[in-house]
């Protein structure tokens, strides 16, 4: 099941969340920096406080083009890098006031993006070498979705469907009112040709029904790893089986032996840890 990969950030949904950000931390203005000389300018460095996958710049530089377009962002790294501890990320020069007001709304979307990019890292990691591929789901940060989906794809996994427009996702009420597998499908293809088609089955019954329904991909839920081999022999590669429901890492190289094409998962999005990072000031 194809949907649209977000390998660059949507520059109107970049420029409408810091919008938001910006307008949530500064208000009607920043109390604290008007103590600082309207004048002066700063140089400030960025820096990792612990090894992760960077992601965000484009949020950061954004926030700053939207405050004061004076303030320069010089970067050293790119979103997807590996970075180590205490490494140099970006230097920025400009008004001090403009500089501490954008620090907390531009280092938010940063540690939080890199810390979905690196989760995501590590569940790539986990099935390196296999033919399984990770999938990001709709278990996002609300209003943050596209920039999680972007992250994610940042640390090596797939974007799934980035909403419930741009796909079918076939789920158990869905069969229940359209009366049964193959009517949904069929109801599904009907009303939107051209885009994908996904039924969710929860045991093998239904996954037979569903392979002869012929959707573009199906999802068995909460399968037990003798049941996803199962799955994967009865399907015989004529459609793409992804495997969900609880995936947690240290799960993945056993999900992964099954031989199913996808594992997707809520953790990598919405068990954020942030990343710790560091912006400090050097007088220009």
């Amino acid at each position: 099941m194809r949907t649209e990969q977000l390998s660059e950030p949507r520059p109107e949904s970049v420029t409408e969340d810091v919008r938001r950000a910006l307008a949530e931390d500064i208000g009607a203005g920043d109390l604290t920096a008007a103590l600082l000389p309207a004048g002066k300018t700063a140089r400030a460095r960025l820096i990792s406080r612990e090894p992760a996958v960077l992601c965000g710049s484009a949020w950061l530089d954004e926030v700053f083009r939207q405050l004061d377009p004076s303030v320069t962002v010089d970067w050293r790294v790119a979103d997807g890098d590996e970075l180590a501890c205490n490494q140099l990320l970006c230097v920025l020069e400009g008004p001090v006031r403009s500089i501490v007001s954008g620090e907390r709304t531009a280092l938010n979307f940063l540690q939080t993006l890199s810390g979905t990019a690196t989760a995501a890292r590590r569940f790539a990691a986990a099935v390196a070498g296999t033919r399984t591929r990770i999938l990001d789901t709709r278990k996002t940060l609300p209003g943050l979705r596209l920039a999680q989906k972007y992250a994610t794809h940042c640390g090596g996994c797939v974007n799934h469907r980035l909403g419930l427009y741009d796909a079918v996702l076939i789920k158990e009420n869905h069969i229940l009112a359209c009366g049964g597998v193959a009517a949904a499908v069929m109801e599904a293809r009907r009303l939107h040709p051209g885009a994908p088609v996904e039924v969710e089955v929860e045991n093998l019954d239904e996954l037979q029904q569903a392979l002869h329904a012929a959707p573009d991909q199906i999802l068995l839920d909460n399968f037990s790893l003798d049941q996803l081999e199962q799955a994967v022999a009865l399907a015989g590669g004529r459609i793409p089986l992804e495997a969900s429901g609880n995936v947690e890492l240290n799960r993945l190289t056993a999900l992964a032996a099954t031989g199913v094409d996808f594992i997707s998962t809520g953790a990598i999005t919405k068990h954020v840890h942030a990343i710790d990072l560091s912006l400090r000031l050097e007088d220009a």
